[in-house]
This record gives structure tokens, C-alpha cells and sequence, in this order.
């Protein structure tokens, strides 16, 4: 049987700090009306495609579903499903190219992001073509409007030089809904100049290279077409862009990273079932959504810390800032996130967590296994660090032992803190981990009596910037 996060809530009950055995009994019922919502109310309003009542709108709850409807079109149709295209596609693109550039923006890029920081070798741009196993290095852009950032990607890409082999070739992925966002649309633009240039006026070419993942209609969608791409994927309609690592927008990125896309969907899907099965007490999205809930309810905790203790999960914190901060912090009473990575974070921000103002709540996000030998630190002739009393213990030790004793110096000094083991930094735990971190964050928001979808302040903003521009 595939192996599952765990949840540990123990430290969350802390004594005069955290939650009570009374305010955890009482949240159950509303815990579970809220599933009801997302799982009857919400779900039957999406599929039969009917009105949408205005405090629901909009309703973007298409991601919940998704993982199995794209698994069940793969194992039903192969090649010819929207996962065996996908698949053919980053198939292509890698015998084509040395690199390709993802421009998008929030959503649209930072899933991608996520999984290639957690997914792939840790320096997978610096290793030889042969040691990526023919999987292209991959860079991102279009997500700021940083003009040094650009120039130096640029760069790297040879400033539009003709292109002769695989080696110097390069390729383009735009992921953007509407095309509307100016920050991908600009570099689009940009990117595009560069790229036809290194296919020396060859169209043909250059249709090949550029994969626009996007809307139905919009001003992204009449571009590609108007290159004739030879490859277009879509946004689902009812899902948003930061609900989005799921579908193509993700998808595609993690294929042409080389990663296995069935067992990230695997994942979420079991994760889905799960919140539909599981009991109050047994279910994982539940309990997290009710525990950062009363956190902030009943100890008025408004600083959600996602302390994650693995380099390669920082991206998936980020991607998790975002989804909260758009999901909830709308809200006067949403909260705000934070990532840290530790043990590197502790040396910075230690005494604020342990000694500051009690307003944060403490998510610890653990790895219990890690793909790689461990490193033992070793014994030298030079002992002047005197470590050669501990030189058959290992990286991961060092790693438990500070763990143990920073969980240890947040009980003493009665910090609420919750521990969210992953089994292994894989792709089939990772989905479980991107469904179950969507899933919950809808639950509360139902929870709270807001809508958790939709993004009026990246709307005015981005009527504001245009204007400034006087577009």
C-alpha cells in the first residue's frame, strides 16, 4: 500500500496557548458542514454548469475533480488524451532543445516552480545534457518586470544568434489565461524577438518552438494562433490560476522536466479521496484546516509560518504563500503566510519565533526519508572544530537533532506547532501535498463564510498599472 503524509497535531494543544480538547470537539460539526458544502453544494453547482449564486461567484472549484478526470482520459484514450499529447509534446521539445524558458506569472509559473525545485536533482540546469537524461535546463520568466533579470536570461540564450544544434536551440512555454497579465505579455514579446531571431526567419521553425498553454479566446490565445503553433494546451474553465499546478499549467513544465506526471496525479487523487472518505479525526485536509482555524480564531495566531525543513520545499512554500494570501488574506480576518527554510532560517529569525509576539502558528513541514546516501560528517586529523566526536553521524541526524530541539525550545516556551511528514520528496507525495494544501484552504475559507476563490485585488492592480501606462 503507497505510503501517506501524516499529521501531527500534538503540539497545537499547548497548554494555555493553543487548542482546547472543548474547541477541537466543537469544530468538528462545522468542519464537517463545510465538506458537505464543498462536496455537494459546490461540486453540483459546478458540473451542471447552471447559475452560480452571487455570493459564490466565482466558483473555480474545478481542481478538486481534476486529478482523476485527466487520469481517467489518460487511461482511456493514451496517446490521444490531453496527458498523451502533453507527454509527446515535452517528448519533442527535448529532442529539440538544450533549454526552455517558462514565462508566467503567480499561478502560472510558481506551481511549475515548485516541482522542479522539489522533483529534479537539486543543480538540474548545471549537469551535462547526458547526466539530465536529454531533459532540457529549464528558466523562468515573465514573472516580473526586473530588466537586469531579463537581459541576463538573454544572455545566456545567445541574444537571438543563430542556432545550429540542439545544444545552442532553445524553446518558449507562455502560460497565461487571458494574455492580459502585462509583466508575461511583455516578456512574451520580448522572448518571441529573441527566439525568432535564433531560428533565422524560419516560421515554420519557430512555430514549433513556442507552446502557449492558455484560454479558450483572449489576447494570448489570437497571438498563438497567429504563429501557427503547433502545439496549444488550455487553462480548464472553473479553475484559477493558483488552483492550477494540476492541469496543463503544471503539467506540462513537470513533463518536459522528465518527471512522472502520473504519479503526481496518482497523488492527488488519493489525497481527494481521502477528504471525501476519511472521518473528522482521521481526515488530514480537515484537521489542518481546523487547526490553523482555531488557531486564529480562538488565540488570534494571524501569521500562518510554513517552516519547511528541506531546501527543496522552499517553492512549494511560496506557491502556498500565494494561494493562501489570495485565498484568504482578502479577508480582514485572513491570514498571513510565511515560509521559512530550516535549518537556515533559524540562525535569522530563532528569537522572533520563540521569543517575539505571539501571533504566529507554526506549520513544521518534515521529510522522513531522503532519496539521497546520507553524508556522514567525518573524522579528520584537524580537529580544531572538534566535530570528530561526531563524525559518524550524518546530515539527516544533524537535521533530526535540530528539529527535535527547536520543537523542544517552542513547548517550552509554549509555541503551538503542528509537524506535516511527508514519507519522501517525491512526486507522488508532492501531489498529495499541492491537493491537500488547495483542498484545505477552500475548506477554511468555507469554513470562514468567504468566498476563497476569484482575485479583485490583482484585478485593480492590474487596471491601475495600465493605466499608468495609458494602454
Amino acid at each position: 500500500m503507497a505510503s501517506f503524509l501524516k499529521l501531527d497535531l500534538d503540539a497545537s494543544f499547548s497548554p494555555g496557548t493553543g487548542i482546547t480538547e472543548e474547541q477541537w470537539g466543537d469544530a468538528a460539526a462545522s468542519l464537517e458542514a463545510a465538506r458537505r458544502e464543498m462536496l455537494q453544494v459546490d461540486s453540483e453547482l459546478f458540473n451542471s454548469q447552471g447559475p452560480v449564486p452571487p455570493e459564490k461567484e466565482p466558483l473555480d472549484a474545478g481542481f478538486f475533480e481534476m486529478p482523476e478526470r485527466i487520469l481517467g482520459d489518460y487511461r482511456d484514450r493514451g496517446p490521444a488524451s490531453e496527458l498523451g499529447q502533453i507527454l509527446s509534446t515535452a517528448k519533442r521539445i527535448r529532442d529539440l532543445v538544450d533549454r526552455v524558458v517558462i514565462l508566467g506569472i503567480g499561478g502560472s509559473y510558481m506551481g511549475a516552480r515548485a516541482l522542479m525545485e522539489s522533483c529534479c536533482h537539486p543543480y538540474h540546469n548545471e549537469l551535462p545534457r547526458g547526466e539530465r537524461g536529454g531533459r532540457p535546463r529549464i528558466y523562468f520568466e515573465g514573472n516580473n518586470v526586473d530588466n537586469d533579470a531579463a537581459q541576463g536570461l538573454l544572455d545566456l540564450l545567445g541574444r537571438g544568434r543563430t542556432a545550429n544544434n540542439v545544444d545552442d536551440r532553445w524553446a518558449l512555454v507562455v502560460i497565461s489565461k487571458s494574455g492580459g497579465t502585462l509583466e508575461t505579455a511583455a516578456a512574451f514579446r520580448i522572448f518571441l524577438r529573441a527566439l525568432r531571431a535564433s531560428c533565422n526567419g524560419d516560421e515554420h521553425r519557430l512555430s514549433e518552438l513556442v507552446v502557449p498553454v492558455t484560454g479558450r479566446e483572449g489576447k494570448l490565445y489570437d497571438f498563438t494562433r497567429a504563429l501557427n503553433c503547433s502545439d496549444t494546451y488550455y487553462v480548464p474553465e472553473g479553475v484559477g490560476g493558483r488552483f492550477s499546478v494540476l492541469s496543463p499549467v503544471g503539467l506540462l513544465p513537470a513533463a518536459l522536466m522528465g518527471l512522472d506526471v502520473v504519479r503526481l496525479l496518482e497523488g492527488a487523487a488519493a489525497m481527494n479521496g481521502h477528504f471525501r472518505e476519511a472521518s473528522f479525526e482521521q481526515n488530514l485536509v480537515m484537521r489542518f484546516a481546523a487547526a490553523c482555524h482555531l488557531m486564529y480564531e480562538q488565540r488570534k495566531m494571524n501569521l500562518r509560518l510554513l517552516s519547511v525543513w528541506a531546501k527543496g520545499l522552499e517553492a512549494i512554500g511560496l506557491w502556498y504563500d500565494q494561494l493562501l494570501a489570495e485565498s484568504l488574506g482578502k479577508q480582514e480576518q485572513g491570514a498571513t503566510p510565511l515560509t521559512v527554510v530550516n535549518t537556515r532560517d533559524l540562525h535569522s529569525r530563532a528569537q522572533q519565533h520563540q521569543e517575539g509576539a505571539r501571533d504566529k502558528f507554526i506549520l513544521n513541514v518534515i521529510v522522513e526519508r531522503w532519496r539521497r546516501q546520507p553524508l556522514e560528517v567525518g573524522v579528520l586529523e584537524q580537529n580544531q572544530d572538534q566535530l570528530n566526536a561526531i563524525g559518524a553521524r550524518s546530515l539527516p541526524d544533524l537535521m533530526t537533532a535540530a528539529l527535535k530541539g527547536t520543537n523542544q525550545a517552542y513547548r517550552d516556551d509554549g509555541r503551538p506547532t503542528a509537524d506535516l511528514h511527508l514519507p519522501v520528496v517525491d512526486e507522488y507525495h508532492v501531489g498529495q501535498l499541492l491537493q491537500m494544501l488547495m483542498l484545505a484552504t477552500v475548506l477554511e475559507g468555507r469554513l470562514m463564510g468567504i468566498n476563497p476563490y476569484g482575485q479583485p485585488g490583482v484585478e485593480k492592480y492590474k487596471q491601475h498599472m495600465k493605466r499608468e501606462l495609458g494602454l
